[in-house]
């Protein structure tokens, strides 16, 4: 191995790196314009929303249910990833549940357009439905447990539970304008509280 050899090496690791931050730049703008316009929005507005070219898109994910399935294990990463991180932060457990809980339907809404792109090939939406409760329902049980634990809210309600009643109430939330799915969360975290 010579010199040239070597130092052709060495970038690679940046590069790797570069790659990783522009494929979650890049699922962070589609989240974001899943979330306003659709999962059917145009591939040029998540390009503008990212700062590249549509074939970068593309390049990352030759087809639209490449890029929505990417974007959903996306979500779920993070919000996975919010939960432990909210109770170090917020002032009591039931704000970091609240906190969570708002970020979870931030990702129903690209969920339930995944749901509609995915529907003939049940193998592939039943395996990231499989993930999605594998990865969230521990979350929000210890966000649930931990508000428990500090008396905040009563005691007995399940993650499932949880999660479903707030999925439930963000169905069809898109089709009326009149119906503010994210106020009726709110009341029902609200709701949780244990009287003092």
């Amino acid at each position: 191995m010579n010199d040239s050899d070597e130092s052709a090496g060495q970038p690679a690791r940046p590069r790797r790196a570069d790659a990783r931050r522009n494929q979650e730049t890049l699922l962070e703008a589609a989240a974001a314009v899943f979330a306003t316009s659709g999962v059917e929005a145009p591939v040029r507005d998540i390009a503008a929303r990212a700062g590249v070219g549509t074939a970068t898109i593309y390049r990352h994910f030759p087809t639209r249910a490449d890029l929505i399935v990417a974007v959903y294990r996306h979500q779920v990463e993070a919000c996975a990833e919010a939960g432990p991180a909210l109770l170090e932060t917020c002032a009591s457990p039931h704000a970091a549940l609240a906190q969570w809980i708002d970020l979870f339907v931030d990702f129903l809404v690209t969920k339930h357009g995944l749901a509609a792109v995915l529907q003939p090939d049940n193998t592939a939406f039943d395996a990231l439905h499989s993930y999605f409760l594998d990865r969230l329902l521990p979350v929000c049980a210890q966000l649930l447990d931990a508000s428990a634990v500090s008396g905040e809210i009563r005691p007995g309600l399940t993650a499932y539970e949880l999660m479903r009643g707030v999925g439930n109430l963000c169905i069809g939330a898109h089709n009326d304008q009149r119906y503010d799915a994210r106020r009726l969360v709110e009341l029902l975290i609200a709701g949780l509280r244990q009287p003092h």
